[in-house]
């Protein structure tokens, strides 16, 4: 089975155990990255949330309120 390189909203969420709502808020508010836009659709790096998850992509100088 082929692992995606790129996802939707809810699934980038689900990766990082969150609800969709506080995803697209932390997206919103600069402390997860942007998504791009594929022919219209508009998706997240798979690489990207990695990064986050292995603390590569963290921004331990900036705090986001929840």
């Amino acid at each position: 089975m082929t692992q995606p390189i790129a996802v939707r909203d809810t699934t980038a969420a689900k990766m990082l155990d969150l609800p969709a709502t506080v995803f697209r808020k932390l997206v919103n508010e600069g402390a997860l990255p942007p998504p791009c836009n594929l022919g219209g659709h508009v998706r997240w790096r798979v690489s990207d949330i990695q990064a986050i998850l292995d603390g590569q992509a963290s921004r331990p100088d900036e705090e986001f309120e929840l």
